[in-house]
């Protein structure tokens, strides 16, 4: 269970923050702080008391730009201490994404926060701070070839094309013609970081080498391919994309 602080100097958003936070039931706890003084106050106490006291704080969901000091300037404080709490920066402004992940922030979400957007980031959170369960085995999928019926580890595809009610899963030796929609392929392996990013193709986040902005259209190379991005999948994918680097989980070629 996730321990929270949230901090905004406006009213109104903490409260919308912290409703929304204390209404999942991932997170144990959620106090909220309307400055940076008053956060770092909190976050030094939750330090005193270590992992397991009751004051701990597991993670800390900052607003950059606030008066006084600014979230950027909590996060640069709270970096010097010895296991200090994950950050979670929360703005109205896109454009501090990069000094965010430099100072190693779990997420960005964008307000007006949305209730699906903050979940995700409190589940990337509650993935660090929880221990991971015991690996399981490799997922596969069963496919035909000449009467022979082989086994594809999931981990092994790059990316897989629709073809009517069929899809086509690519990976590094070939190609197969399994007869599964993609939009079950999609459902089903979300979990294993795979994306739509067009109505006729899923990628593995993974396996991403490049995402090309040229002339309104965007396109991404996946496993050597250049696959067409659509315009409502851009921008998500593209988030996606910087929040995954900034995890250490460099794309596989």
């Amino acid at each position: 269970m996730v321990r929270a602080l949230a901090v905004d100097d406006e009213q109104p958003a903490l409260a919308e923050l912290l409703y929304l936070l204390r209404a999942d039931p991932r997170v144990r706890s959620a106090e909220g702080a309307p400055d940076a003084d008053t956060a770092l106050s909190r976050i030094g106490r939750a330090l005193a008391a270590g992992a397991a006291g009751e004051d701990a704080v597991d993670v800390v969901f900052l607003d950059i730009q606030m008066a006084g000091r600014t979230g950027l300037d909590v996060a640069r404080l709270i970096a010097h201490f010895d296991r200090p709490p994950l950050i979670v920066f929360v703005t109205a402004h896109e454009g501090f994404a990069l000094q965010a992940f430099d100072l190693k922030a779990v997420d960005y979400v964008l307000k007006p926060v949305r209730r699906e957007r903050l979940a995700e980031a409190v589940r990337r959170v509650r993935d660090l701070t929880e221990p991971a369960p015991a690996a399981a085995a490799p997922e596969q999928i069963a496919v035909e070839l000449g009467g022979v019926t082989r086994f594809v580890a999931v981990e092994d595809i790059a990316y897989v094309e629709a073809q009517g009610d069929y899809a086509r899963l690519h990976t590094g030796d070939g190609s197969h013609l399994v007869r599964i929609p993609l939009s079950t392929l999609e459902e089903r392996w979300a979990a294993h970081g795979f994306v739509r990013v067009h109505r006729s193709h899923l990628v593995a986040l993974r396996r991403v080498e490049e995402l090309r902005l040229d002339a309104g259209t965007t396109t991404v190379k996946v496993a050597g391919a250049d696959l067409a991005v659509s315009r409502r999948h851009a921008r998500p994918l593209r988030d996606l994309l910087t929040r995954h680097a900034a995890q250490g989980d460099p794309p596989r070629p």
